[in-house]
């Protein structure tokens, strides 16, 4: 069964989240799928991307797939895990990448959200990061990925309350380009895309790499990686890590130990 759909309009294509049952969570199988999408749209002469999730949907991502973590004994979330490269491909991509969001974007799928140039929501988008909920170490450059996207103080607010935020707020702050109604999003961001495919595809390509080598100019000594992978890897072995799954599993509220 196909998670992504693709469909091209001239120079733009649109890339189509589309495993309702799942809430489009970020699965091993559907991270796959839109690599492979976006990969095949690189080599045509595509302008911009797209990247949405089927129309009027509750929950545009509920990000990382709880199913698909390691029941304990090591990092969950390791450096070459799926959603990493899916966040490089998307920082990388040569052409600017639109997310038109409808619904709820959930853990890391605000990574893939804010690894796009541009973000086109309707007034009904939240954003949360909920980590703290089950007891998962975030990953250090999902970390770098929304560090990047947001302020400091409004990241740590929503890690540590695992609440989410209305995209009005996220609008006030600058994290989202535009807010725009449900039943005129669709027209408003093909024709944003349109703009910007008939603007000069070189120069737009430069501007992006020049300005990810700007995000990407910090870096970190590599006993401070190496303090950091310790880190997450005690959490992955920790007791709340495994209260945190087992909690969610059997649909109930978790109790952290601290342990």
């Amino acid at each position: 069964m196909a998670r992504v759909s693709m469909a091209k309009d001239g120079a733009i294509a649109v890339l189509t989240l589309d495993h309702p049952e799942k809430r489009n969570a970020l699965s091993d199988a559907l991270i796959s799928e839109l690599l492979s999408a976006l990969d095949l749209v690189r080599t045509d002469s595509t302008r911009v991307v797209v990247v949405r999730a089927r129309p009027e949907v509750t929950v545009w991502s509920s990000g990382h797939d709880i199913d698909e973590l390691p029941s304990s004994r090591r990092d969950p979330l390791g450096w070459s895990e799926p959603l990493r490269a899916l966040v490089q491909r998307l920082q990388n991509f040569p052409a600017p990448v639109i997310a038109l969001l409808e619904g709820g974007v959930w853990g890391g799928a605000c990574e893939v959200v804010f690894a796009c140039d541009l973000i086109v929501a309707t007034p009904n988008v939240t954003f949360a990061i909920t980590p703290a909920r089950l007891g998962v170490p975030y990953g250090l450059f999902g970390l770098q990925t929304l560090a990047g996207a947001m302020p400091r103080a409004l990241l740590k607010e929503l890690i540590y309350t695992a609440q989410p935020i209305p995209v009005q707020r996220a609008w006030a702050l600058g994290l989202v380009n535009h807010v725009v109604p449900a039943d005129s999003i669709t027209d408003f961001t093909l024709d944003l895309a349109r703009i910007i495919a008939a603007n000069a595809p070189l120069t737009i390509a430069a501007t992006k790499e020049q300005l990810g080598l700007l995000d990407q100019s910090g870096g970190w000594a590599s006993a401070d990686l190496e303090r950091l992978q310790e880190l997450r890897r005690s959490i992955g072995e920790s007791e709340d890590y495994r209260e945190g799954l087992a909690a969610f599993s059997e649909k109930r509220r978790p109790i952290f130990r601290g342990q």
